[in-house]
C-alpha cells in the first residue's frame, strides 16, 4: 500500500455491495485482519466508521468486491493519515448530538442504518453506527428510530455529567434533517400513523417534553 494512488473519500457513495458478489478470496483470513484493524482504527477515526460498518458484514464469505472496497478505504487513510480526534477548550461545556439514518440503504434487506454523534463543548465525544433490527417504511420513520438511539445515548451522558458534577446539561440540542421525525417528537396527533414505532415515540417524546433534549431542524448539505 506504500505506492497505492490515494483516495478522497472512503467509500464509493454509489457503491451497492451484497453477500455473494464476485469471485471468493483465495485467503479470506486476511480480509477477516485487515477488517478487525480497521475496526480497531475508528475507535480515533469516525469518518471512517460507516464504511468499516459495511465491509464487517461480509467477514463470513468475503469476495474480490467486498476486498476492493476494503482497500479504498486503506487508500482513503493514506490521504488523510492524521486526521484523528482533537481536543480543546472552547469555553463551554454543551451536549450537542446530531442523529441521522440511510432510508432502506441496505441492498441486501433494505434495512436502514441510524447514527449519531455526541458533541461536549464543541469536541466529538461518542459516536456509533447501527443497521436497524426492522424495515423502516418511510424516511420519517428511519430517522425517529435513529433520534431514539441518540436520545437514550444523551440521557445517559447527561447523568454521567452530573455524577461527576462537570458540564452544562440544560438545553441539549438533538438535531436532524428531518422534518417529518420532528413533528413526531412533539406531536401526538401522529400518534395513530406511527404505531409500529410507538415505544421510540413514547421515549424521544417523553424527553423532548420533560425538558431533557430539545430537538432542532438542520439541512442535510449541513448534517
Amino acid at each position: 500500500m506504500v505506492d497505492c494512488r490515494p483516495s478522497d473519500t472512503p467509500m464509493d457513495p454509489n457503491i451497492k455491495l451484497l453477500p455473494g458478489q464476485g469471485e471468493p478470496l483465495d485467503d479470506p483470513e486476511r480480509y477477516r485482519r485487515l477488517v478487525g484493524r480497521l475496526n480497531y482504527l475508528t475507535v480515533t477515526r469516525p469518518d471512517i466508521a460507516f464504511p468499516v460498518s459495511v465491509v464487517s458484514q461480509f467477514i463470513n464469505d468475503p469476495r474480490d468486491s467486498h476486498w476492493t472496497t476494503a482497500m479504498r478505504i486503506l487508500r482513503y487513510i493514506k490521504k488523510a493519515p492524521g486526521q484523528g480526534l482533537l481536543y480543546e477548550d472552547k469555553g463551554n461545556s454543551k451536549i450537542v448530538c446530531y442523529s441521522d439514518a440511510d432510508w432502506a440503504g441496505s441492498p441486501s434487506n433494505r434495512r436502514s442504518t441510524s447514527g449519531y454523534c455526541v458533541l461536549i463543548g464543541g469536541n466529538l465525544i461518542s459516536w456509533k453506527r447501527k443497521k436497524q433490527i426492522t424495515v423502516a417504511r418511510s424516511t420519517a420513520e428511519a430517522e425517529y428510530r435513529a433520534m431514539a438511539a441518540a436520545a437514550s445515548e444523551v440521557t445517559w451522558l447527561q447523568q454521567l455529567l452530573k455524577q461527576l458534577q462537570i458540564g452544562d446539561t440544560q438545553g441539549t440540542k438533538l438535531i436532524c434533517d428531518n422534518e417529518a421525525a420532528l413533528h413526531i417528537a412533539s406531536n401526538p396527533v401522529f400518534h395513530e400513523r406511527t404505531k409500529h414505532v410507538e415505544i421510540d415515540c413514547h421515549f424521544v417524546r417523553e424527553k423532548v417534553l420533560s425538558g431533557v433534549i430539545t430537538t432542532e431542524f438542520v439541512h442535510s448539505s449541513d448534517q
